[in-house]
């Protein structure tokens, strides 16, 4: 290898490659809610994790093109709502832009305000900790201020570009 081979940056992996090899990866299906001033408020969000046990934070990552994060982010307290399997029609509602997201949508407010909807496998009450740069996401840190989960429930599961695992296993 010669001396400018080794400068040579790699090349870019393309978003199509991306989401290809990625859409492997099972991930569960959130809503991050909030209540501002113009009521209730709320987005899909598939980049959720647990981040520190102490102290106890989580993170996901809204995209840069959201119009519901700002208003989350103003709120500055929010409820994750881990979607349960057989709420994949929730999960496509609060994905939607313009439209009334909580059209029809049982929920109750959590113990620190925000919706929590109704038939989740758990609910995560936060407020904001910190935002960094995600390229064409922001990466949200937030402060778990209280939580719960119901064990009867099993998770809303993303595979490979369609909501359940088993399915996507039998095609492939």
């Amino acid at each position: 290898m010669t001396a400018d081979e080794a400068h040579v940056p790699p090349p870019v992996v393309g978003p199509e490659v991306m989401r290809s090899v990625l859409g492997n990866f099972v991930s569960g299906v959130t809503v991050v809610t909030a209540t501002g001033p113009a009521g209730p408020a709320g987005f899909t969000c598939q980049s959720f994790s647990s981040l520190s046990l102490d102290p106890p934070l989580v993170a996901f990552a809204p995209a840069r093109s959201s119009r519901t994060w700002p208003q989350l982010r103003d709120a500055g307290r929010f409820c994750v709502n881990v979607l349960a399997e057989g709420q994949s029609d929730l999960s496509a509602q609060f994905a939607r832009s313009g439209s009334d997201k909580f059209a029809g949508v049982s929920w109750a407010p959590s113990p620190h305000g925000s919706p929590m909807l109704d038939g989740v496998v758990a609910w995560i009450d936060s407020e904001l900790w910190a935002e960094y740069d995600g390229g064409d996401h922001t990466i949200v840190v937030a402060r778990v201020l209280d939580l719960g989960a119901d064990a009867r429930r099993t998770p809303l599961l993303f595979h490979r570009g369609s909501y359940g695992l088993q399915s996507a296993l039998l095609e492939g």
